[in-house]
């Protein structure tokens, strides 16, 4: 017997730059979406482009809350305390997180979830703001085959590439070690541009040098040029939230027994100066004083 999927009504909770975004392009690809932030000014904003937003205490119910906050400590409020999904969704509504979470509570989280009568995704993203507002976004998703297949064609309206990669976590799981790469990557790239440029080499010169070869990365070829070279700097993730995820990825290793000495020599680089950047600078920052270092003609022949 063949059954007709209803369509999917999404609420989105967290209306920030990735959240509204994605409420914005799901609405545009046809669904039914609502928009919720504890913020009165993010409602606004959403509002005013043309999507319908609630209060949280005015939340009904949906088939699919997708949340976009900024911690485990949000994605639990929100879920257990206010406006407390546990309580509020439907039975078989699906939560699905995009945020980069903790992967302890997201897998108590879950169990919650699903004890309750709901379904569980984590789907943490990459490809910032503009990959949410262009549904190019990247995706890592943790949670049963069959909650993927439900939400399938919500997730095809937000990105580009989806890779399933495990049960309940196991998203958040790869999504900080793949945040760890890149704050690694960001400080290596700096370090190989800054030495060839105290060494007289054009910076850009050397990016496709490195580029042409086995050290070239996704920071050298999107990022550099893209935010670091430009001196745009406006790529929509903050060095705070950098700082969150390596500390979110060393505390996984320190749960887990491993020791990882390069892991937590990169924690402590990214922290060595809170100012330099500050916690609300593009993360991307983090190369420029290296990079100063190389610009210096002193002792350059």
């Amino acid at each position: 017997m063949s059954l007709i999927a209803e369509p999917l009504t999404i609420t989105v909770i967290g209306l920030g730059q990735m959240g509204g975004n994605m409420a914005l392009t799901l609405k545009a690809a046809g669904f039914e979406v609502t928009g919720s932030d504890v913020f009165e000014q993010a409602r606004s904003r959403l509002a005013a482009q043309g999507l319908t937003v609630v209060a949280p205490e005015a939340l009904t119910a949906s088939g699919v809350y997708l949340l976009s906050l900024p911690t485990s400590a949000h994605v639990r409020e929100v879920i257990e305390q206010s406006p407390g999904l546990l309580n509020l969704a439907p039975k078989g509504s699906v939560i699905v997180d995009t945020s980069t979470s903790d992967p302890a509570v997201t897998r108590e989280l879950a169990e919650k979830v699903t004890a309750a009568g709901l379904q569980w995704l984590d789907a943490p993203v990459s490809g910032g703001p503009k990959g949410a507002a262009n549904g190019k976004l990247g995706m890592l998703l943790g949670g049963d085959e069959s909650t993927i297949a439900r939400v399938l064609p919500m997730l095809e309206a937000m990105s580009a590439k989806r890779t399933h990669v495990g049960g309940p976590g196991s998203g958040h799981v790869v999504k900080l070690a793949n945040n760890y790469l890149c704050a690694a990557h960001l400080l290596t790239t700096a370090e190989a541009v800054a030495m060839a440029a105290k060494a007289g080499v054009d910076p850009a010169a050397c990016l496709a040098g490195l580029n042409s070869g086995s050290g070239r990365s996704a920071v050298s070829e999107v990022n550099f040029p893209e935010w670091v070279l430009s001196e745009r700097f406006d790529s929509g993730f903050t060095t705070g939230l950098m700082r969150k995820d390596l500390r979110l990825a060393r505390d996984a290793a320190e749960q887990l027994g491993l020791p990882l000495p390069l892991l937590q020599a990169v924690v402590d680089a990214w922290h060595a100066n809170p100012e330099q950047p500050t916690d609300s600078d593009d993360f991307n920052h983090i190369t420029t004083p290296i990079l100063a270092r190389g610009s210096q003609t002193e002792g350059n022949q």
